[in-house]
């Protein structure tokens, strides 16, 4: 009966550290999720970007602007302008952490 246990234990360990291994990066979710509107740079220099009038996460004022909450709940919820949804929300593909991570991520665009 021990070594049932330990084989359960074991198993809910192995299970935990590989979707633990699997999380993408701050970078990999900025490319997947984020660079197609704000660029890779953070400039918004995209045909999407520049179409949606996406603001440059490396210009200081930008930055100064922000702030973390806000961007944060953009970022799992989405963004709506004018009534219209500019950005879908990430609630359903990033973690509160990951989302978290990608508002560090923004912070680190600034010069």
């Amino acid at each position: 009966m021990k070594s049932i246990t330990k084989i359960a234990l074991a198993g809910i360990a192995l299970a935990f550290t590989a979707g633990t291994a699997f999380a993408a990066t701050a970078a990999e979710n900025w490319e997947n999720s984020c660079a197609s509107c704000h660029g890779a740079d953070g400039k918004a220099q995209t045909k999407q970007g520049k179409k949606l009038k996406v603001r440059d996460y490396t210009d200081p004022a930008v930055q100064a602007e922000m702030k973390d909450d806000t961007m944060l709940k953009a970022i799992l919820e989405g963004y709506v302008q004018n009534g219209k949804t500019t950005m879908k929300g990430f609630k359903d593909e990033l973690s509160e952490d990951e989302a978290k991570d990608l508002v560090k991520f923004i912070r680190e665009l600034k010069p």
